[in-house]
């Protein structure tokens, strides 16, 4: 799943002509592309989607949405380790291996995409 996150800039630079920002969500921290909210500061919520920041919002509403998707398990599916995630399906398909296969294709492709927006670590 996809999701728009909120996130907090906790810092702010210039990365090839482009205004990038580091941001916290919940404790896991990714790199964001501003461009689209020039002039969010340090310190300021913004909700993120797919590597861009694309809205501002307050601090109550941030932290109360980031910790209804916490309770229902969303940022851990979304920020969480892709290989963590393939040994599960493994596990799970107990003994059908082209399950496993599709599976372990579709997690590898997700964590491929994620190193090239820059976002694995």
């Amino acid at each position: 799943m996809c999701l728009a996150v909120p996130g907090r800039v906790i810092e702010i630079r210039e990365s090839d002509g482009t205004r990038m920002a580091d941001l916290d969500f919940g404790g896991v921290v990714k790199q964001v592309c501003l461009e689209y909210l020039p002039d969010l500061a340090v310190g300021e919520y913004a909700i993120v989607h797919v590597g861009f920041a694309l809205q501002r919002l307050d601090e109550e509403s941030a932290l109360r949405t980031l910790k209804l998707f916490e309770e229902l398990g969303l940022l851990q599916e979304e920020f969480g380790d892709p290989w963590e995630a393939a040994a599960g399906y493994a596990e799970a398909a107990n003994g059908q291996p082209e399950a496993v296969a599709l599976q372990a294709e579709s997690v590898a492709l997700q964590a491929e995409a994620a190193a090239v927006r820059g976002g694995a670590q």
